[in-house]
């Protein structure tokens, strides 16, 4: 019975991880970041709709999860951005994956381009 009761936990325990957020997954390294772009509005201001084969790649995000620092002789250089920030980054930085049916980016610190408040 034991047993059982061992195994359902065990079942219980991944289904409450993957509601939270797959792309936790993800453990960048260095100075590296995983940003999830915000969708932009389909809807222009004058109410006409955009179709996704005319949509520009999203250049704002917000930050998953993020890795340790570089190291600068010998000594590790901690990460400006945190887990949550809202960042602009440049067009056609990073590497742009899937996870889960979502779509991150890894981007390089240096490649976010300001943290929006």
């Amino acid at each position: 019975m034991s047993s059982k009761t061992h195994v359902a936990t065990r079942s219980a325990a991944p289904h409450a991880a993957a509601s939270t957020s797959p792309i936790m997954k993800i453990t960048p390294l260095a100075d590296r970041a995983v940003v999830q772009p915000l969708e932009s509005s389909t809807e222009m201001r004058g109410g006409l709709y955009i179709p996704d084969t005319a949509k520009e790649k999203p250049q704002q995000g917000k930050i998953v999860a993020v890795g340790p620092g570089r190291y600068e002789k010998d000594k590790r250089i901690p990460m400006e951005v945190k887990v949550g920030d809202t960042v602009l980054y440049g067009k056609y930085s990073g590497a742009e994956l899937t996870v889960d049916g979502e779509p991150v980016f890894i981007l390089r610190e240096s490649d976010i381009l300001a943290v929006i408040a």
